[in-house]
């Protein structure tokens, strides 16, 4: 019996403590301890993992007490895939579409400027080129991406009310040289065990695959995005689906999250509205590779920003989101859509020629 003299709580033997109690015994021999309380729920999960008998949804209450304070959970007995693995249920359950309208949001005058830093919460938006070096530079700051979950251009020259999309209407070879410059400064930023997800359109899959080996990542498969209805193209036969490269780099490994019963076929519904952003990715689909193959607080890189689906996906399952977006307009989009999910712009700052300023500040300037 373990009893913790500072707060007068039992620590270890609650069912011999039960047991005696029915028994009518009155007086037990027991350990006097003294301890802080995030100590003692510290030693109430080590003793319970040595017993093997804990309440999983408790257990995560616990050690989600224990990290709000600051403590050391691996004094707990569990490391650091054991932890994220009782975290990731309840993580996929609050994952959900923010249902943002992004067609408004474009209406507006754009605040972004090229070249512009938007720090939002512990995510970081930087707007530039995602085939240039010193954009990622910018953008990483010395920290190395432990994911990539990235939607390029499908070079489909798509044109909506809001204008064209950049980067979508280029030459067979230019396209492919785009892509490799942009992937190739994705490898050069990630971890030796990242993985990386591409979204991609058929029609450019030689391209896409091509420039994906050459930058120096392994071809792992290819995913299946499957919609619940099709999008209307010029196509004789309808698209229903949008495939997803996945692998790592050939020089590298790759770190795996998940139980062995994922398939390569992803059911999610696409998004209802947004018209101005055909290959919008709802939240949930996006959530899904993410917590695939990622821990909590892990660094998940986007250098292809568009409407902001990957930060608020990874704003609602605690990782750490580094994008890249071309378009000011979009940028946009990307803040005001991270503002409306965190319920206020208190952790909103822009760096602007080296200067901070507090997002309401920059809004009052415009």
């Amino acid at each position: 019996m373990i009893w913790n003299k500072t707060t007068g709580h039992v620590v270890g033997g609650h069912q011999r403590l039960k047991v005696l109690i029915d028994t009518g015994v009155n007086e037990v021999e027991c350990v006097v301890v003294e301890m802080s309380e995030e100590k003692e729920k510290a030693l109430n999960v080590a003793l319970n993992k040595i017993s093997g008998e804990w309440d999983k949804e408790k257990l995560s209450l616990l050690i989600s007490d224990l990290q709000l304070a600051d403590f050391d959970v691996s004094l707990t007995g569990f490391d650091a895939p054991e932890i994220d693995a009782l975290f990731k249920d309840a993580q996929r359950k609050g994952v959900q579409d923010d249902d943002f309208d992004v067609d408004a949001a474009l209406k507006e005058p754009a605040i972004t400027k090229p070249g512009d830093i938007w720090q939002l919460g512990k995510h970081r938006l930087v707007c530039g080129d995602s085939t240039k070096r010193d954009v990622f530079d910018l953008l990483m700051d010395g920290v190395q991406a432990n994911l990539v979950v990235t939607d390029p251009p499908y070079n489909v020259n798509y044109e909506g009310s809001a204008g064209k999309i950049k980067n979508d209407n280029m030459t067979d070879g230019a396209f492919y040289e785009f892509l490799l410059a942009s992937f190739q400064n994705m490898e050069d930023c990630m971890a030796n065990d990242a993985s990386i997800y591409v979204f991609h359109a058929d029609t450019e899959g030689l391209n896409f695959r091509k420039a994906f080996s050459e930058a120096g990542f392994y071809l792992s498969g290819t995913c299946i995005w499957k919609k619940q209805s099709l999008v209307l193209g010029r196509s004789p036969y309808q698209w229903r689906h949008e495939p997803v490269l996945f692998g790592w780099k050939k020089k590298g490994k790759h770190e795996w999250y998940a139980d062995r019963k994922q398939t390569t076929i992803w059911e999610f519904d696409k998004p209802k509205q947004n018209a101005d952003h055909p290959t919008m990715k709802p939240v949930e689909l996006l959530a899904y590779p993410i917590l695939n193959s990622s821990m909590a607080n892990c660094v998940v890189l986007d250098p292809f920003g568009g409407s902001g689906s990957t930060l608020i996906a990874c704003e609602q399952i605690d990782r750490i989101c580094r994008m890249i977006e071309l378009d000011e307009k979009y940028c946009d989009v990307i803040v005001k859509r991270y503002i409306e999910q965190a319920g206020g712009s208190d952790s909103v700052s822009l760096i602007r020629n080296g200067a901070m300023q507090r997002y309401a500040e920059v809004a009052a300037d415009e």
